[in-house]
């Protein structure tokens, strides 16, 4: 990604040569991707810990799926910003040339694969967790309690280690010389249907749902309580998908059409533009690991409450065990009866405190 990462073999003319000296091209961008990526590392990685931090201790404190939900986003954004950004961009290209043994640059591939579906498949589930909670209340109070949704979020981890394993034999884009073959075609396009087609299409599907019932709602309460349209309202985790997911598909959408160009017009190792717009498109598409912070802080007051007593080291209030049963204590003036045995029952009332 640094130097002589592209190569193409050319002829003084314009023309290819069919057995003369490959000529590698140095990357266009220069040093501007190690400043980036460390900038974006340096910037990411501790914002994503303390929103970690803010989350497990919402989740902890209302014991809402969604919490857990972006609790596993924000996870598995740490893993690829680690595997992809550091060990991937900066240690293996930048550092180390890639010059290091095979068996090692394929299993980090698997993580590097690993991280990234993990982090995508983690909005889907908050998807369709919200969907259930918006359209199907009752189906959501019956499956989204903590212990099957941390359940569920196992799933997605141990599903999208599982979807990695194949890109062990992911080739490197920037090196291979030769066109495509049929497994990179498979990969590339099993590739795209993972992290960008399947999900967008989910994402675009139950979004759209999800506001058509919003605003089915919304004139239902207008027509009952008011003559005059109110306010449009949305709950705050419902703004906070609807955020994430807008924000995925924009960032993600050149990295997605770039790799396609790559497969079926130009390669990358042949056409120095494409290069160019392999890296670009790298660049923004890693962003998306590091913006979710700022989002939640836009659209969540709790959640700008929270970061402030992480960083002012406040502790957080954790509800108190449930009791099924506590018996109130007996008003005075029941124990003042006219012959003294008249005493009422005592109230047995479930304690939430």
């Amino acid at each position: 990604m640094i130097a002589l990462l592209n190569a193409t073999s050319s002829s003084p003319l314009g023309g290819t040569q069919g057995s003369g000296q490959l000529q590698r091209s140095v990357c266009v961008l220069g040093f501007i991707p190690v400043i980036y990526y460390s900038a974006l590392l340096c910037m990411g990685v501790p914002v994503n810990i303390l929103t970690a931090v803010v989350l497990s201790r919402l989740a902890a404190r209302t014991q809402k799926s969604s919490y857990f939900y972006l609790l596993a986003l924000t996870g598995s954004d740490i893993l690829t910003q680690l595997f992809i950004v550091f060990v991937g961009f900066l240690l293996e290209t930048a550092v180390f040339h890639r010059e290091v043994p095979e068996l090692l640059l394929h299993t980090i591939s698997v993580l590097e694969f690993a991280a990234n579906h993990a982090s995508i498949w983690s909005a889907v589930s908050l998807t369709v967790d919200r969907y259930l909670a918006l359209c199907h209340p009752l189906h959501h109070r019956q499956f989204s309690y903590p212990e099957r949704t941390q359940k569920v979020i196992a799933l997605v981890f141990v599903l999208a280690l599982a979807s990695g394993v194949p890109f062990y034999w992911w080739s490197d884009v920037w090196r291979v010389t030769h066109p495509p073959t049929a497994m990179d075609k498979a990969l590339i396009w099993t590739h795209c249907t993972i992290i960008y087609f399947l999900p967008c299409s989910i994402f675009l599907v139950l979004n759209s749902i999800i506001i058509y019932r919003l605003k089915i709602r919304h004139r239902k309460q207008c027509r009952g309580q008011c003559q005059q349209p109110a306010p449009r309202r949305c709950g705050k985790t419902t703004a906070i998908l609807l955020a994430l997911t807008t924000a995925f598909s924009i960032l993600w959408a050149p990295r997605t059409f770039v790799i396609i160009y790559h497969l079926c017009v130009s390669t990358v190792n042949r056409n120095w533009l494409v290069h160019l717009a392999y890296d670009l498109a790298n660049m923004l598409a890693m962003l998306n690991t590091a913006v979710n912070f700022f989002l939640y802080c836009f659209v969540s007051k709790r959640f700008r409450s929270g970061v402030r007593d992480v960083l002012l080291l406040r502790g957080v209030a954790l509800p108190a065990p449930h009791h099924p049963l506590t018996l109130k204590p007996l008003p005075n003036s029941l124990h003042s009866s006219c012959d003294g045995k008249s005493l009422s029952a005592p109230d047995v009332t479930p304690s939430h405190f």
